[in-house]
C-alpha cells in the first residue's frame, strides 16, 4: 500500500523544485524527505526523479505518477474539508498564485477580511509574474491578467485594466511629448519583459492598428520597477492603470498619445475544475467576485 507521507514528500519536492526547499516547506529534514522519496520509488519499482547537481526533473513515469498523486492529494483535502467542516464552515488551506504588483496592491489588503470571515481557512499565497501550471504546481486558483485565459481552465473575469502610455512631467519637459507610435523610437523606453507582445508595442489610432518596435533603455520583469523608473524620469512606460492609476490622478505621471489606445486586459480568477468544488474554494470565488465589483482604479 502507498504511504501518504512518502507521497506528500514527493509532491513537496516537485512543487518547490529541490529537496532543500521542500525541507523548509514541510519542517522535515532533508534526510527524511530523501528517504521518503527513495522508499516510494523502491515500492513502485520506478524512478520518479532525474537528479543532477543543478536541478531535479520528473521522469516520464514520474510525470504520470505526479499527475495522479496530485488528484489524490486534492481528493484527500476535499475529504478532510467535508469531514471536518460543520455548519457551513469552510476549512483547510488554499494555495493562490497572483501577479506580484497586483497581489501587493489589490489582493493583500483583502486577505484579513477573508480570513476574518473564514477563520478555519489558511492561505498559501505565491506572488510572481510567470504563468504557473495550476495542476502540476498544486495551486487551487490563480489571478491572471490577460485576454487569453488558458482554455483548459475555468475562468471568471473579475475586472479589467487599461494599459496606459505615460512618463513623468519632468521627462516630457526635457525630451518632448511623442505624438505618434513612430515617435517612440526616438525616446527612452522602460519595457516590461512579460508583456505579451514583448517590445512590439501595439496601439489603435485614428487610422486603425499601429505597431512600433521599441528599443528599451531599461528592460525588466517587474512592473513596479517600470513605474519607479518612470517616476525617476528615466523614460516612457506602458503599464496597467491598476498600477499607475494613482500616479496619473496625482500628476506624478502624465498619459501620452491620448489619440492612440493600447489594449484593455481582463483580470481573471482561474481554477482547474467546477467538479467537487470545496466550500473554501466557493467562499474565495464569491469573495473575490464581490471585492472587484467596483475596482479601485476604475
Amino acid at each position: 500500500m502507498l504511504d501518504l507521507q512518502q507521497i506528500n514528500s514527493f509532491l513537496s519536492v516537485v512543487r518547490h523544485g529541490s529537496f532543500v526547499s521542500a525541507t523548509e516547506a514541510t519542517n522535515l529534514s532533508k534526510a527524511a524527505i530523501s528517504r521518503h522519496v527513495a522508499d516510494l520509488e523502491a515500492h513502485l519499482g520506478l524512478r520518479l526523479l532525474h537528479r543532477t547537481t543543478r536541478r531535479l526533473s520528473l521522469t516520464e513515469d514520474g510525470q504520470r505518477f505526479h499527475a495522479r498523486a496530485m488528484e489524490l492529494a486534492a481528493a484527500l483535502d476535499e475529504l478532510e474539508t467535508e469531514t471536518v467542516s460543520h455548519g457551513g464552515h469552510a476549512v483547510g488551506m488554499l494555495r493562490i498564485n497572483a501577479p506580484l504588483s497586483f497581489g501587493l496592491l489589490h489582493l493583500a489588503p483583502l486577505w484579513p477580511q477573508f480570513l476574518a470571515e473564514n477563520p478555519n481557512v489558511s492561505l498559501d499565497i505565491d506572488l510572481n509574474d510567470r504563468m504557473v501550471d495550476l495542476v502540476d504546481e498544486g495551486y487551487d486558483l490563480a489571478i491572471r491578467i490577460t485576454n487569453l485565459p488558458d482554455s483548459r481552465l475555468i475562468s471568471r473575469q473579475l475586472a479589467s485594466t487599461r494599459m496606459a502610455l505615460c512618463a513623468s512631467p519632468q521627462y516630457v519637459k526635457k525630451h518632448g511629448r511623442p505624438k505618434t507610435p513612430e515617435d517612440l523610437t526616438h525616446h527612452h523606453i522602460v519595457s516590461y519583459s512579460y508583456l505579451t507582445s514583448k517590445d512590439d508595442w501595439r496601439f489603435t489610432g485614428p487610422k486603425g492598428e499601429v505597431h512600433v518596435k521599441v528599443n528599451p533603455r531599461i528592460r525588466t520583469n517587474s512592473g513596479d520597477t517600470c513605474r519607479l523608473a518612470a517616476l525617476a524620469h528615466q523614460g516612457i512606460i506602458l503599464q496597467p492603470d491598476f498600477l499607475i492609476g494613482e500616479d496619473l490622478k496625482q500628476g506624478t505621471l502624465v498619459e501620452l498619445m491620448r489619440d492612440y489606445h493600447a489594449s484593455t486586459l481582463g483580470i481573471h480568477v482561474v481554477y482547474a475544475s467546477r467538479k467537487h468544488m470545496s466550500l473554501k474554494m466557493r467562499r474565495m470565488l464569491d469573495f473575490l467576485i464581490a471585492a472587484f465589483g467596483h475596482p479601485a482604479w476604475a
